[in-house]
C-alpha cells in the first residue's frame, strides 16, 4: 500500500471512528479488526502528534484538535471520491456512500420518495436518510447533505436554497362555526395552535397587494411538532398557520378550511446545505438537482429564486 493511500485510509478510519462513536463498530464498518481500527488512530495521533479523541470505557469523545481534523478530512475524502469518480469509474455509474438528514415531516411526507427514487434509479448509492428537526453539527453527524428548512445555523457550510414553502391559516370548519365568518378583523379573536419556532406571540400576514395583517392571538397549544399541531387543528384546539402541501388532502376533503385566502404567512425556504469543496462527488450534485427539481412539482412548494 503507497503512502499516500495509506494516509487516505487512516483518515477514513478516523472519520468512521467519529461517526460511529466506537472503534468497533468502526471497525466491522470497515471490514477491519478491532485492533487494526484502533492503530489506526493511534498512528494519526502520532502523527500529528496530539490527542484527536478522548477514549473511556464506554465511549469516545473527539477533542478540539479532532473536530477540527473531523472537518478537514471529511472535506480531503470527498475530493478523493470526486477524483475517483470522474478517472476510476469506466461505467459511469453513480456510486458510494450518501447521507442526508432533513427535516421530519418534509424528509417523511415528501422527501422520502424523491430520495427513494434517487436510490434505485442509481442502485450503486448506499443512501442513509436520517430525520432531524433539530440544528445538527454538521462536522461531526458525517452527513453530505443537510437538508433545512429556514435558515443553517452554520457559517462553515455552503447554503443552496431548494424551495419556498407556502404557508396558510386553517382552521376545522366546527372552529369556524363556533366563531362565525373569519375576516382580518376577527381572526385575532381565535384561539391558535403556535408551531415553534416558526409562530409565537405575533403573527404576520400579507395579501397579493403587499399590505401587512400583524396580530398577536391568543396560544391555545404551543408545540414545536408540525404533527403535534395538526392533530390539534383538525380536533378544533385553534386555527393555525401550516405549509399547504401538508394540508392540501384536509383542504380537499373539507376536513380543514383556509380561512383567511387572500393572505399567507411569510414564506419560508428550503435549503441543502454541504461542506465547500472544488469538486463536489457526483452522487451529491446530482441528488440536490434531483430534490430541486422534483420538490418543486409538490403543491404549495415553490422553486427557489434563480441563482
Amino acid at each position: 500500500m503507497s503512502k499516500t493511500l495509506d494516509r487516505l485510509s487512516l483518515l477514513e478510519t478516523f472519520v468512521r471512528i467519529a461517526e460511529r462513536g466506537s472503534i468497533s463498530s468502526a471497525a466491522r464498518d470497515l471490514g477491519l479488526s478491532q485492533a487494526s481500527a484502533s492503530r489506526h488512530l493511534q498512528e494519526l495521533e502520532s502523527r500529528f502528534g496530539q490527542q484527536l479523541m478522548r477514549r473511556t470505557t464506554h465511549s469516545l469523545a473527539l477533542t478540539q484538535a479532532g473536530l477540527d481534523l473531523l472537518r478537514d478530512a471529511r472535506s480531503l475524502l470527498s475530493g478523493w471520491d470526486a477524483i475517483r469518480e470522474k478517472h476510476g469509474d469506466v461505467d459511469g455509474a453513480l456510486r458510494g456512500p450518501l447521507k442526508v438528514v432533513a427535516p421530519v415531516a418534509l424528509g417523511q411526507l415528501c422527501l422520502a420518495d424523491i430520495a427513494a427514487d434517487f436510490q434505485m434509479a442509481h442502485p450503486k448509492v448506499s443512501l442513509t436518510w436520517d430525520l432531524n428537526d433539530q440544528p445538527i453539527r454538521f462536522a461531526e453527524e458525517g452527513c453530505d447533505c443537510w437538508i433545512r428548512i429556514g435558515s443553517v445555523p452554520d457559517e462553515t457550510l455552503v447554503v443552496r436554497e431548494i424551495g419556498r414553502v407556502e404557508r396558510l391559516v386553517v382552521a376545522s370548519p366546527d372552529l369556524v362555526d363556533e366563531y362565525g365568518p373569519v375576516t382580518q378583523s376577527s381572526v385575532s379573536d381565535l384561539p391558535f395552535v403556535a408551531l415553534s419556532p416558526f409562530e409565537g406571540g405575533r403573527i404576520g400576514l400579507r395579501d397579493a397587494q403587499a399590505q401587512d395583517l400583524i396580530f398577536e392571538p391568543r396560544i391555545s397549544v404551543a408545540t414545536n411538532n408540525i404533527f403535534a399541531v395538526h392533530r390539534a387543528v383538525l380536533k378544533g384546539a385553534g386555527a393555525a398557520i401550516l405549509p399547504r402541501w401538508f394540508v392540501q388532502a384536509d383542504l380537499d376533503a373539507g376536513r380543514l378550511t383556509d380561512i383567511l385566502p387572500a393572505w399567507r404567512a411569510e414564506e419560508l425556504r428550503i435549503n441543502a446545505a454541504y461542506l465547500p469543496a472544488g469538486r463536489q462527488p457526483k452522487r451529491l450534485s446530482s441528488f440536490l438537482q434531483c430534490v430541486t427539481e422534483q420538490v418543486a412539482l409538490v403543491p404549495g412548494i415553490g422553486a427557489p429564486e434563480p441563482r
